[in-house]
């Protein structure tokens, strides 16, 4: 679902919330004081990827064993295993 940040223009209070658009609609009707959404630049990125978070235990798991298998050989394994 949308994160939209609003400005209420009678008070200058900004939040933000999560809503479907058809949600969005009817609470801007619903609320005339709310006449502006901010425009904000959105969260693009795998949070893994980042190192915000690890993955589960058990996938890291799965990728132990697939490293240790690939390892054989000449050639060494680089698969991240977190």
């Amino acid at each position: 679902m949308p994160i939209y940040t609003f400005k209420n223009l009678n008070t200058g209070d900004e939040f933000t919330t999560v809503m479907s658009m058809t949600e969005r609609e009817e609470y801007l009707k619903a609320n005339p004081d709310i006449q502006q959404q901010l425009i904000a630049a959105p969260a693009i990125g795998d949070s893994i990827k980042l190192g915000l978070r690890k993955p589960p235990d058990s996938f890291r798991d799965v990728l132990r064993e697939i490293k240790k298998k690939n390892s054989r050989g000449l050639t060494k394994s680089t698969i991240n295993t977190f």
